[in-house]
């Protein structure tokens, strides 16, 4: 039915059931300046179809593309070069035909795309088992911690202070309804990583570590005295990564004996779609795989002895009973997920670490060239393809100067960190295997400009 009229006696009752006095009260944790509380601005009240039209298509034409421009953003979604074949192999008949694999008979293309992706992440991520993918990173990210708690029984969880500020907004959220304690504090501009101060609030309390690789900084520390200490704690080390294309280069969380390794697999491809729909990645050790949120795809033989694919372990909500879940998020990104199986294929283990070389190689350029300028200095000189720099000056108006000249040269930390002040002279810089030689220089040439 598409139109479901409501009377005010109704709305009162149902307001009544939930508890609300108004419907105003269902907004309430949605920040005052972000609610619309009166017509959209620049939109005509009445118009004919031809009108709204072409207002429309003028409001869109504001939009930019990534590849419009030099482009340096990243901070958790990366610009990487995705292959047209993706594209033409995720719409293939054998993918398509059962988004949902419910019944296996027919959805053998879908389950054994999962089934290798899985493989894929477990593989990437140096872990035991991989589910068959989630949301996107930052609810992987609270699913993480959430799973800690029922291994462990406990509810303190420590997150470093280099993990995404929009992943650490996620768990806050969530923790005000499961009352979990989440401890965390904002990183300082420094080139070192917070391990220490993790060792130290590490205790018999501790339920998990949240720890981001590479960091939100750019920076790679060692988890392995991390993992060491919360293991003799009986706690659990939980890795963040961001940006997969990493793990082509360095070492991955599970060789430093990190128990659950979860992560954002947007920039295998599926491209940056201007924030949405991502793909969550979440892989732990063999002995937890009962208490994983998601879901398995498992290899078999059918009756006739002929290799198949079925749903092997199932702990959604909408699979089993709610108070018997693991997980209450009832999408998997199956097309996502899909896209980063085909990237991976395509790429295979060689082009995966040549693809990492590559982006490393051009950010050290981009890092070189940079810290040359004056008023410019480089935070840490261990990375992969991002950096911070700590500029002279606040990076917000510099980062807002140079998109008015179409050069974007990254985020602001200010704009992640807008209460932390020491923080808004960072500037963090991503630079992957898209950027040229010549939009490097621009990039420089354009901030010595707003630093001079």
């Amino acid at each position: 039915m598409r139109y479901l009229p409501l009377t005010p006696d109704d709305r009162q009752s149902m307001l009544a059931t939930i508890g609300a006095q108004s419907v105003d009260d269902l907004f309430v944790d949605v920040p005052e300046e972000a609610r619309l509380n009166g017509p959209i601005e620049g939109l005509p009240m009445h118009a004919g179809e031809m009108a709204v039209e072409a207002h429309m298509k003028a409001l869109a034409r504001k939009n930019h593309a990534a590849g419009d421009m030099p482009f340096f953003l990243g901070a958790g979604a990366y610009r990487h070069h995705v292959p047209a074949s993706v594209d033409h192999i995720i719409q293939r008949g054998e993918f398509l035909t059962a988004y949902t694999p419910y019944q296996p008979e027919i959805a053998q293309g879908t389950l054994q795309t999962l089934f290798e992706f899985q493989t894929q992440v477990a593989r990437l991520f140096g872990v035991d088992v991989a589910n068959a993918s989630m949301y996107d990173g930052s609810t992987a990210c609270w699913e993480a911690i959430t799973m800690a708690r029922r291994i462990t029984k406990r509810g303190k969880a420590i997150l470093s202070s280099g993990l995404h500020p929009h992943y650490v907004s996620v768990a806050k959220t969530m923790a005000r309804f499961t009352k979990d304690d989440l401890s965390y504090q904002a990183p300082s501009l420094e080139a070192a990583t917070d391990g220490q101060n993790i060792l130290d609030q590490i205790d018999d309390e501790t339920s998990c570590v949240v720890v981001q690789y590479p960091d939100i900084l750019g920076r790679i520390g060692d988890l392995s005295a991390i993992a060491e200490k919360a293991h003799k704690h009986k706690a659990l080390l939980i890795a963040v990564v961001t940006e997969p294309v990493a793990l082509g280069a360095i070492k991955s969380p599970g060789e430093m004996d990190a128990d659950i390794v979860v992560g954002e697999g947007q920039s295998l491809g599926v491209g940056l779609q201007f924030g949405g729909p991502y793909v969550g990645l979440f892989g732990c050790k063999q002995k937890y795989v009962r208490q994983m949120p998601g879901r398995l795809c498992g290899e078999t033989v059918d009756a006739e002895g002929k290799r198949g694919f079925v749903l092997t372990l199932s702990t959604r909500e909408q699979h089993i009973r709610r108070e018997k879940a693991t997980s209450n998020i009832c999408t998997n990104s199956g097309l996502c997920a899909l896209a980063f199986t085909a990237h991976m294929t395509l790429l295979g283990e060689k082009g995966l670490r040549e693809l990492a070389m590559l982006n490393h190689k051009k950010a050290v350029q981009a890092a070189d060239r940079l810290s040359q300028i004056n008023g410019v200095k480089l935070l840490n000189d261990s990375f992969f393809n991002e950096f911070t720099l700590v500029l002279d000056t606040d990076s917000r108006p510099v980062v807002r100067q140079l998109a008015d000249q179409r050069i974007l040269a990254g985020v602001s930390l200010g704009r992640l960190y807008p209460e932390e002040q020491p923080l808004a002279h960072g500037l963090l810089v991503a630079v992957t295997e898209t950027s040229t030689d010549g939009e490097i220089e621009a990039l420089a040439t354009a901030l010595e400009g707003a630093l001079s």
